[in-house]
């Protein structure tokens, strides 16, 4: 049978495409946007310049847009065969492979518009994103650290934000890159144990695959990194009393995500998952609230 008998027609595939972007489940785009304003707010010792906060919150929108779309043109041919994801667009032939293609290349094609807005060392900054968020989905079937990849990619927009706002990368940002791939593979091997049994079924390879019944350890230790990863850059930065409350509030999520994943549940997995969007603004409130403009 011929799949593309299966696509709605007109304003009714709206639908499906937003869904293959996930505009209609934002957890991803503030896991992307949550460390971006961690290092633009750090980069500029405050509030960064509205032109830059415009640039960089639409870019997020937009390359995680290009992500999600890449990575389900890649599972194309896998998704219908994961509970969670056979319902997908790609997987059921609602979307078509050369339109996805054309899609991925339209969201890049926008990106690279809002990053000439800044300078050329963000520019040449930006093809390393590019690069990262394209071979991410292609990971799975090479490696079991593909978290590792999307820890990059979703990391990169950290030396990108302090490129743009002073147009060099001090190692305030390299740390503030570290800690936020670490949490990265944290809460994405959370979201991989919810695939665990059907990727294994399948031979997807993932960290939650690698780690087997050492994930809550391994997890723990990545989140207590990623904890003391901040506490330096906090300390290199000279960031107050607000800034340590809204990190011991992320380690009180950690324990909280400890505690769901327990029992390796599926739906107590991906609700430990969901928790890190608290954790990311707790931390952005910290530091937010560190560099707050008090009136003279």
């Amino acid at each position: 049978m011929d799949r593309s008998l299966l696509r709605p027609t007109g304003w009714a595939r709206l639908a499906d495409f937003i869904q293959l972007m996930r505009l209609d489940r934002p957890i991803g785009t503030w896991l992307l946007m949550w460390p971006t304003l961690w290092a633009l707010w750090v980069a500029a010792e405050g509030v960064p310049g509205r032109s830059v906060l415009i640039i960089f919150v639409a870019g997020v929108y937009v390359m995680r847009a290009a992500g999600c779309v890449v990575n389900d043109y890649a599972d194309r041919h896998v998704d219908g065969h994961v509970k969670r994801t056979r319902q997908r667009p790609m997987a059921t032939g609602r979307i078509s492979e050369t339109e996805a293609q054309l899609l991925f290349v339209a969201l890049v094609a926008a990106a690279f518009i809002l990053v000439l807005l800044t300078n050329w060392f963000t520019v040449l900054l930006s093809v390393g994103g590019v690069l990262l968020a394209f071979v991410y989905p292609f990971m799975k079937r090479y490696t079991h650290f593909p978290q590792v990849v999307l820890g990059a990619a979703f990391s990169w927009a950290i030396p990108m934000a302090f490129g743009a706002v002073l147009g060099h990368v001090p190692l305030e940002a390299w740390l503030l890159f570290s800690a936020n791939l670490l949490w990265t593979v944290a809460y994405d091997t959370q979201y991989a144990m919810v695939d665990r049994d059907d990727d294994l079924k399948i031979g997807i390879k993932s960290t939650a695959v690698l780690f087997g019944h050492a994930d809550r350890l391994i997890i723990g230790v990545l989140q207590a990194s990623v904890l003391m990863l901040l506490s330096w850059v906090a300390l290199r930065v000279g960031l107050g009393g607000f800034f340590w409350l809204g990190l011991l509030g992320m380690a009180a999520t950690f324990v909280y995500q400890q505690w769901l994943i327990a029992g390796r549940d599926r739906d107590r997995c991906f609700q430990a998952f969901l928790n890190n969007h608290w954790s990311g603004l707790l931390v952005f409130a910290g530091i937010a609230l560190s560099w707050w403009p008090v009136a003279g």
